[in-house]
């Protein structure tokens, strides 16, 4: 007999060889019925695998990431079986699950295919998912993978086969269609209910430019066509949030292939919104200790080699800049880490010195590759609003806390009310990616859990998500349709004072190191703007926002009022803009709305003549005439109380 755990605590005793759907039809027939898979002892696995040891187990269901997973990784494979029925001979790359749904890169020999046949294609898929076909894994010897692809002519199954120790080699087989895959899977192709092929796209094998373009399906499948035709409404309104609509639309930021991709340029409107969240945060920055610095766009080569970066991320950065003095190498700064190191350095500090805390918003620069670019969210150079804070052990707690104080700030002047902290640690067997001693990353990984715990968040533990130099807790937000993302981050480093030979001089008059804190509540500015952008669709919250009002004459006769009006909100450092063109006063305030603008002042002769101005809120409509003071004092209010978007 073994001894199965379950998440709520009870203990229940099973032959060996039990399997997960067993346990889930000894619970309850009804949930059986829902099982996709199962995580035993924290790894996902088929529910019909056989348990032979005493562990803990979970039954997942649609309603866990990993059931979700499982599922669409399960519908890949599908996919692939409809795909060499329609298209004989096609040869496939890979199929993996993704956040939403799920993709196969494949190689139709020199076909083609477009939109279109999409639907075709998921009409296939329906057809044999209604066969219940079981998916079934099953062991095989590396010889017999390569001679099975071989014999069927996919060399890109055989070049992922030749990267496999013979021994942890599986195969799963679904109806006519066999596939190379660690797996797991859904127990047969009945639980997919509804699908939808989303798109078409072109992908590198294996990522690597130098390799064959092959063509990148996407789809996504729900358990009932009613969770589908949900997630087709979000994705329409996805659609028109998307940051790089908006973005042109209203006029924040623009991208020019002469200028180079990935490298946005900011328009007056979108510099200005920079500037006033780099001011909200500036502000809170000072009021907390932190000294600001700047450091330049470039450094030496030797700075990341030494710092470790260079080792790590060298084939993510740009080639280094060479200069007329032989041997002098430069890169375009990778991060801001490093010359916050030398910063510190620069002069002997003392215990009482300590902490120090140094903030800049300092733009770096990474390689991405074409395919990978995507607007804001993806480029190849952005602006951290990075700090580094250098404290004593005994400091380390506290400050890290404070930090997490800094975060929630921001967060809760944006609305982002919906959050989860990851803790990101190491991963538990491989090492070799990390730098640093163990007891160094124990100490780091603790000061993380326990402040965590500290500030009440609600958190997950994430292994192998740390940074190379140490561990991390990472804020996951959810957005106003359900999305996630990664926004705001803080890490605890022991490595980089070492490397860098960082000291203080304690209070026993020895040298001593001290342990260094990154930070970005935002994140990258371009990021988190792209983010809050799809969040509010636009409508910042009126502090935020690069135009206040709008000031609507209804005729060129009030125009010398309207500047009037313009010239007191100026005085009073409410952001207005005068719209003056010769259009009818409904047009005027359609466009108006249009551009998302919170508030329109609407003058006409009565205005005028009575000193008032007739209010409209955006997407709220006619507020009434208020004396201009009056409305003064109610924009007041708003920006004070840093209101959400409405």
């Amino acid at each position: 007999m073994i001894n199965i755990t379950l998440p709520d605590g009870a203990v229940r005793q099973y032959e060996a060889g039990v399997t997960a759907m067993d346990v889930a039809k000894s619970i309850s027939e009804g949930l059986a019925r829902k099982v996709l898979a199962a995580k035993f002892n924290g790894e996902v696995t088929d529910a019909s695998r056989p348990i032979t040891t005493d562990g803990t187990l979970q039954l997942l269901t649609w309603n866990d990431t990993d059931g979700k997973s499982t599922m669409w990784h399960s519908s890949a494979h599908l996919m692939a079986e409809a795909l060499e029925a329609l298209y004989p001979g096609v040869k496939l790359g890979i199929g993996p699950a993704i956040e939403n749904g799920f993709y196969y890169d494949i190689d139709l020999g020199g076909r083609s295919i477009s939109d279109e046949d999409l639907q075709k294609i998921g009409d296939k898929m329906a057809e044999l998912a209604k066969k219940n076909s079981v998916y079934e894994r099953r062991d095989v010897s590396k010889a017999d993978a390569e001679k099975y692809f071989t014999e069927k002519n996919d060399e890109y199954k055989l070049e992922l086969i030749r990267d496999l120790a013979d021994g942890t080699i599986t195969f799963y087989t679904q109806g006519n269609f066999t596939d190379l895959c660690r797996g797991p899977h859904i127990p047969n192709t009945g639980f997919i209910k509804a699908i939808k092929l989303t798109s078409i796209a072109g992908a590198y094998w294996r990522g690597n430019e130098k390799n064959k373009m092959l063509t990148r399906i996407y789809g996504i499948t729900f358990p009932s066509q009613k969770e589908l035709d949900e997630y087709l409404h979000l994705v329409e309104e996805a659609k028109k949030r998307d940051h790089r609509k908006l973005g042109k639309e209203l006029e924040l930021f623009t991208f020019s292939e002469k200028v180079g991709l990935g490298l946005p340029l900011w328009l007056p409107k979108g510099a200005m919104l920079r500037e006033r969240l780099q001011s909200f945060l500036q502000k809170a920055q000072l009021e907390s200790g932190y000294l600001p610095v700047v450091t330049p766009h470039i450094g030496s080569k030797n700075l990341y080699v030494t710092s470790g970066h260079y080792e790590k991320y060298g084939k993510d950065s740009f080639q280094p800049i060479h200069t007329p003095e032989e041997g002098e190498e430069f890169m375009l700064k990778p991060m801001n880490c490093p010359h916050h190191c030398e910063i510190y350095k620069s002069s002997p500090k003392s215990y009482k010195d300590l902490p120090v805390r140094f903030a800049e918003f300092g733009t770096v620069y990474r390689y991405e590759q074409h395919g990978e670019l995507h607007g804001l969210t993806r480029v190849r150079g952005f602006t951290q609003d990075d700090a580094h804070l250098f404290c004593r052990p005994d400091q380390v707690k506290e400050e890290f806390c404070k930090v997490i104080d800094l975060v929630l700030h921001v967060f809760k002047s944006l609305n982002f009310t919906d959050y989860t902290a990851q803790i990101s640690l190491r991963d538990q067997e491989d090492r070799a990616k990390y730098i640093g001693s163990d007891e160094n990353w124990n100490l780091a990984e603790q000061a993380i859990i326990e402040s965590a715990a500290e500030k009440g968040l609600k958190t997950v533990v994430e292994y192998g998500e740390a940074a190379f130099y140490g561990p991390k807790l990472d804020f996951m937000v959810k957005d106003a349709l359900g999305r996630k993302w990664q926004l705001g981050t803080i890490q605890v480093d022991y490595n980089l004072p070492e490397r860098f030979e960082l000291e203080y001089v304690g209070a026993d008059n020895q040298k001593h190191r001290p342990v260094m804190i990154h930070r970005a509540p935002f994140g990258s500015l371009e990021r988190f703007i792209a983010v809050l952008i799809e969040h509010c669709g636009g409508k910042f919250p009126l502090w935020l926002t690069p135009t206040q009002v709008k000031i609507l004459p209804i005729s060129d006769k009030n125009q010398e009022y309207a500047e009037k009006v313009a010239e007191l909100l100026k005085n009073v450092e409410i952001r207005a803009e005068i719209d003056d063109r010769s259009e009818k006063i409904g047009k005027k305030i359609r466009e108006t709305e249009l551009a998302k603008v919170p508030y329109m002042l609407v003058l006409g002769e009565k205005e005028a003549a009575e000193g008032k101005v007739a209010v409209r809120r955006q997407a709220k409509g006619d507020l009434g005439a208020m004396d201009i003071e009056q409305f003064i004092a109610l924009v007041k209010e708003e920006v004070v109380s840093r209101k959400p978007f409405e």
